[in-house]
């Protein structure tokens, strides 16, 4: 499995190898001393599913202290844009963001670090995304950013008129109006 770091250097993209024949495919989707060797001590407890047709944009999301979370995350088929902002109180990167195409063909993955609002758009006819968490969902600390915050300028390769958002995600606030995250160490956790 190759990993490559980002624009911001926490956040990493994962390609594992993949072996195919006329019979399918296999590889491994997760190999803890392999991630664990690029992204340090990370222990996974819940994994999750959804399903979306093309437009939809899930995000800006993330939790707040004491239940941060940590996310790799992968597509199972179809194609998003994976953003990661970086909202680390500290941070040299703060407000700023990556984004990568992860598509269920290459099976590329992204590592989306604790102190990170994360969000995607199905770029696909629709897409099955997973992503493992190293932190358990707490409703009472959810939180997000709006997904069209103009400081950030995010290009979601889509029209704003094909964007499909929950009516959560269409009310998240900016960034100036939220609490940065105290999780900055100069790289990491």
């Amino acid at each position: 499995m190759q990993c490559t770091p980002t624009a911001i250097s926490d956040v990493l993209v994962f390609q594992p190898k993949v072996f195919g024949d006329s019979r399918g495919y296999f590889l491994e989707t997760f190999r803890k001393d392999i991630f664990q060797a690029h992204a340090g001590q990370v222990e996974f407890v819940q994994d999750n599913e959804s399903k979306s047709s093309y437009g939809v944009l899930r995000g800006l999301h993330y939790q707040k202290p004491p239940y941060t979370q940590g996310k790799l995350v992968r597509v199972i088929s179809g194609t998003v844009l994976d953003v990661a902002v970086d909202i680390r109180k500290e941070s040299p990167t703060y407000g700023q963001h990556v984004s990568q195409v992860l598509d269920g063909e290459k099976k590329n993955m992204m590592w989306v670090p604790r102190g990170f609002a994360h969000g995607f758009v199905v770029l696909s006819q629709e897409a099955v995304f997973s992503y493992k968490c190293d932190n358990y969902y707490a409703p009472d600390y959810d939180a997000g950013l709006r997904w069209n915050d103009p400081i950030l300028n995010i290009d979601w390769k889509i029209g704003q008129q094909d964007v499909e958002l929950s009516e959560k995600d269409a009310k998240q606030p900016f960034i100036n109006e939220i609490e940065p995250l105290e999780l900055y160490e100069g790289g990491g956790q």
